[in-house]
């Protein structure tokens, strides 16, 4: 375990620029935007004399302010969705070169000299994609969301909206603890393409971006060829749906809310039946799902083989 964390941390370090800076300069960029936005509707407002812009303390009615805090807690959600999808793109790339930089810069002579197994480096490689790249993004998603309700609220105390009232009817922390408790999911979700890019990296002599886009692209035009012959698109549509789109796709946070609409229902008549209708059990509920674990399957078996390639390849 001593030597597994190390070698996490050596990712982290190696890769510093991507799984924490590049969040953080996201993070910062939405803030310095919003905060633009800000001052320009305030001088706005106030040259324009719009009525909006009028001081006075206003009253809300319960289901009213539980609406306004549900909309607190969907930009928090929605904040650190950003970020999360920021973070994806870099762990695409990053899960492309995994392996075949290594193999491309000799340095993995220098590593398998070492006491150190391929099957060790390689999951160090996939906790690095599946748990501490969205881990990172979710602390640092949480900061800035919480750093933008904080600003919103304190704006729109200054026009009469009860700044205590705002911060009460809104629920942080839940949201925080939600975000949180849903990394392990977000792994789960992640691993066929983690396990795909991973298995090109390994064996890919040279331009992996090209193989791990090509192969499933090309098998679903295919796919979707035979089914113009055949006259039908069912088929062609739940392949891109269910391979390509599951081998390039599920590192986007929150893939697996359409499996978990078909399992339980999600009140949309307000923002705050929404928001406690999507609460962690409707998240869950994904896992009963058998298509999130024909995928997470696939994804262990695409592991296996990158690991598989890794002690056997040989184009140095």
């Amino acid at each position: 375990m001593k030597t597994f964390y190390w070698l996490v941390k050596r990712e982290f370090w190696e890769h510093k620029g991507g799984f924490f800076w590049a969040p953080v300069v996201t993070g910062i960029v939405f803030l310095a935007l919003n905060i633009m936005g800000i001052v320009l509707g305030e001088v706005f407002g106030r040259r324009n004399n719009w009525g909006v812009f009028k001081y006075g303390e206003m009253n809300f009615h319960a289901e009213d302010l539980n609406n306004v805090g549900a909309m607190v807690d969907i930009s928090l959600y929605a904040i650190a969705g950003i970020v999360l999808c920021v973070t994806a793109i870099v762990v695409f790339f990053y899960c492309l070169g995994a392996l075949y930089d290594d193999r491309r810069d000799r340095s993995v002579l220098f590593w398998k000299s070492l006491p150190l197994s391929d099957t060790s480096t390689v999951l160090s490689k996939v906790a690095s994609a599946a748990l501490l790249a969205p881990a990172i993004a979710v602390v640092v998603g949480v900061i800035v969301g919480l750093a933008m309700s904080l600003l919103f609220t304190v704006v729109a105390s200054m026009h009469g909206v009860g700044l205590w009232s705002l911060l009460i009817a809104a629920h942080p922390v839940r949201v925080v603890l939600n975000m949180i408790l849903l990394i392990p999911l977000y792994a789960i979700w992640a691993l066929p393409t983690i396990g795909w890019l991973l298995l090109c990296s390994s064996w890919a002599r040279s331009k992996p971006f090209l193989w791990a886009i090509a192969l499933p692209v090309g098998a679903g035009v295919i796919v979707a060829w035979f089914g113009l012959l055949n006259g039908t698109r069912l088929s062609s549509e739940w392949f891109w749906s269910n391979v390509v789109g599951r081998l390039l796709g599920s590192l986007v946070p929150g893939g697996w809310v359409s499996n978990a609409s078909q399992l339980s229902g999600v009140g949309h008549d307000d923002p705050a039946s929404l928001v406690n209708s999507m609460d962690l059990a409707y998240h869950y509920s994904a896992l009963a799902s058998p298509s999130l674990w024909i995928g997470a399957a696939a994804g262990a078996a695409m592991i296996a083989g990158a690991i598989w390639f890794r002690r056997w390849r040989d184009d140095t």
